[in-house]
């Protein structure tokens, strides 16, 4: 008896080691040659080396015992490097744009469904149950549409199916859906509306703006705000330029009271201006925005030298650099670093106050020598303010 204990013992670890999804090792053609002779689907881990979800599920979600089961049991699994060999061509062939992409294909090659981003167990083996139903899968569903069914709950279904590929094709399905429904204001019309109201011009996402208050006591007020933010941020930052910063003004005058719009929209120009690359219209909304959060309280040392630092590197109007001098000084009354007195020398250097610079590139050498930073950087500084 002791024996058969010591056998188990022994045993159960090892069995323990094939408690995942056993990956083929051929090519392509070989597994689609296997899914053929066994009349199962393939399923392809499309990945890329760098992709830290693509380890999450290697580690957490192919090692599940409940998962390996199902998926040894129903499909040829294949996981392919999207970046190397033959995944080039098969990344251009499925159009894989993000990672991890779960692919699932028939003995011929077609995609019959697909997932896109990190499953947690029980959603991937619904996944894989998804594609190998043929009456539920992807491809059926297609077919379906392109055959013209437009039943309101097809629709919601087919909705939910393509927003699993997130490459946007979701939106306009989901805008047909809702067009069946004669009352959008319903619970299940509203949560619908407003998981899938994407596009800031849509119908949806004005229903939201105009029912903001209902929107947020049915979902909550902070991820209704963030939506809207997001819808703003589309519009700026998308490809209508100056127009989009001006309709994302809008939107959020329509859709908050004055003075905190006025703060959401100061931060919005504040992003654009400076991803735009224009640091003489950032400048003016950047000082804008750390007076609020100076009157508020709310700014940390890092943030003001961080603040300070890109005035720095990409501002030179001397009065926007005297506000940025002020930060810098506020950040090292705070909590004096090598950090922000680097900062600090900086911009006394850049304003041509060349005591002070001088005064403050050595105190931050001195702070990093005790801390044992890197000092280098001011160092150079040191020799371009001794040549003033």
């Amino acid at each position: 008896m002791r024996f058969i204990a010591l056998l188990f013992t022994l045993l159960l670890p090892a069995a323990g080691l094939y408690a995942q999804i056993q990956f083929e090792k051929g090519t392509f053609k070989e597994a689609l040659a296997k899914a053929d002779a066994e009349n199962k689907l393939i399923f392809m881990d499309a990945y890329a080396v760098w992709c830290g979800p693509c380890k999450m599920m290697d580690r957490d979600v192919f090692t599940d015992s409940e998962v390996a089961d199902f998926y040894n049991k129903h499909f040829v699994n294949v996981k392919m490097d999207m970046e190397k060999g033959e995944g080039v061509v098969l990344a251009e062939r499925y159009g894989v744009q993000a990672y991890p992409s779960l692919l699932f294909l028939n003995s011929e090659g077609e995609l019959v469904h697909r997932g896109v981003g990190y499953h947690e167990a029980g959603a991937f083996e619904q996944l894989g149950r998804t594609a190998n139903d043929p009456q539920a899968n992807m491809a059926y569903l297609e077919t379906q549409y392109a055959e013209g069914n437009r039943e309101p709950e097809f629709l919601k279904k087919y909705t939910a199916l393509k927003a699993a590929e997130m490459d946007g094709s979701h939106l306009r399905v989901a805008e047909e859906y809702i067009a069946t429904q004669d009352d959008w204001s319903t619970k299940e019309n509203m949560e619908f509306i407003f998981e899938y109201a994407e596009d800031p011009s849509s119908e949806m996402f004005n229903y939201i703006l105009d029912h903001r208050a209902e929107f947020e006591q049915l979902i909550g007020e902070p991820a209704v705000r963030g939506k809207i933010a997001n819808g703003a941020i589309q519009l700026a930052f998308g490809d209508l330029g100056e127009y989009g910063l001006e309709q994302a003004q809008k939107m959020l005058d329509r859709t908050y009271p004055p003075e905190e719009a006025d703060q959401m929209k100061n931060i919005l120009r504040m992003g654009y201006y400076e991803r735009k690359g224009d640091m003489e219209k950032f400048a003016p909304e950047a000082v804008r925005f750390m007076e609020s959060m100076l009157r508020e309280g709310e700014v940390a040392a890092v943030d003001l030298n961080n603040m300070a630092w890109t005035f720095y590197e990409s501002v030179e109007d001397k009065a926007m650099l005297e506000e940025a001098l002020a930060w810098a000084q506020k950040s090292v009354d705070l909590s004096k670093q090598y950090y922000n007195m680097d900062t600090l020398a900086a911009l006394y250097y850049k304003l041509g106050k060349k005591k002070k610079a001088r005064k403050a590139a050595e105190e931050a050498i001195e702070i990093a020598k005790a801390q044992g930073e890197d000092y280098s950087g001011t160092s150079e500084l040191l020799e371009l303010i001794n040549q003033l």
